[in-house]
């Protein structure tokens, strides 16, 4: 069945299924560009998480992100579903959700 995974158990397959669970990442409120490419975005359920974005630089099309100017640009997309720079540099809240550092 499709969406269903076989659990194991010491004696072989038990004998039922179970369906996997959707995971739902909470929306973006807002986004701060921060000193040495990096990002606080604050989430709508207050959760608040450091992005660091210099891993990213050193790809395309995020090599771009090396100017300063066009870093602090920054924005939250329509309906918090992520934040871009312009129509080719974004990142999804997911991405900053799973991969952000907790704000001490």
């Amino acid at each position: 069945m499709r969406g269903m995974i076989d659990l194991p158990s010491r004696r072989g397959r038990i004998g039922f299924r179970t369906k996997m669970k959707t995971i739902v990442f909470p929306k973006i409120k807002a986004v701060t560009p921060l000193p040495d490419k990096k990002l606080l975005v604050q989430f709508v359920d207050g959760e608040d998480k450091v992005y660091d974005c210099r891993p990213l630089i050193e790809q395309e099309p995020f090599s771009a992100l090396r100017n300063k100017s066009l870093f602090r640009q920054v924005k939250v997309d329509g309906g918090g579903y992520g934040i871009s720079w312009s129509d080719s540099i974004d990142l999804s809240e997911s991405e900053l959700w799973m991969n952000g550092k907790v704000r001490n």
